[in-house]
């Protein structure tokens, strides 16, 4: 175990067992809540609460998370009775190759999968909220889908550009200080060419 890490960047997961590991629902949440904490870490009982399990459940996919190296120990708060845990990166890209096996496509499909649907039950869930948001929320609120006309380089520039905006925003970045009347916010950013 570690105690402190140099900057954190992105890193790329591209072993199949990796990302079957993560095509949880359960996994993802805990991960992005660990991401989210800026290196501090989490008990099993604070990702139960916001994974929606036991605490006994949630210590299992904790093991398996830190199995494959996605997570550690973290240090703890003072009680030794109290096993913190925390992402070892803050996010990942996830990336099978061009040249990958059926399995390592399969895996990765699975992981995308996982992480398209949990951010379909997001905006369904804000759908069924809307109308008891508070007007200056419900009128930021968005869905935008358009259609681009770019060549490979130029949408790589794009999406460069778009992580720079998104930066200094990540909850990671804020969570110790955030600002009065800050909430979380999900932001979807999707690139898919068309046939």
């Amino acid at each position: 175990m570690t105690e402190a890490h140099p900057e954190r960047r992105r890193v790329t997961i591209s072993d199949p067992q990796v990302m079957r590991a993560l095509a949880h629902p359960a996994r993802l949440v805990i991960m992005e809540h660990l991401g989210s904490l800026g290196g501090r870490g989490a008990s099993a009982t604070e990702c139960a609460e916001v994974a929606g399990l036991s605490p006994s459940a949630t210590s299992y996919h904790l093991r398996a998370l830190a199995k494959f190296g996605l997570i550690e120990e973290a240090p703890g708060r003072g009680d030794a009775r109290e096993r913190l845990w925390r992402a070892l990166n803050p996010s990942f890209f996830v990336d099978a190759g061009q040249s990958a096996g059926a399995e390592a496509r399969a895996a990765e499909q699975a992981l995308v999968e996982a992480h398209a649907a949990r951010d379909l039950e997001r905006t369904r869930d804000w759908l069924r909220r809307a109308g008891t948001e508070p007007r200056d929320w419900y009128d930021v609120a968005v869905f935008h889908d358009t259609m681009l006309l770019v060549t490979a380089e130029e949408q790589a520039r794009l999406n460069a550009e778009v992580e720079r905006l998104l930066e200094p925003y990540r909850h990671r970045h804020r969570a110790a200080d955030p600002p009065p009347g800050a909430r979380r916010v999900g932001v979807q950013y999707r690139v898919v060419p068309l046939d």
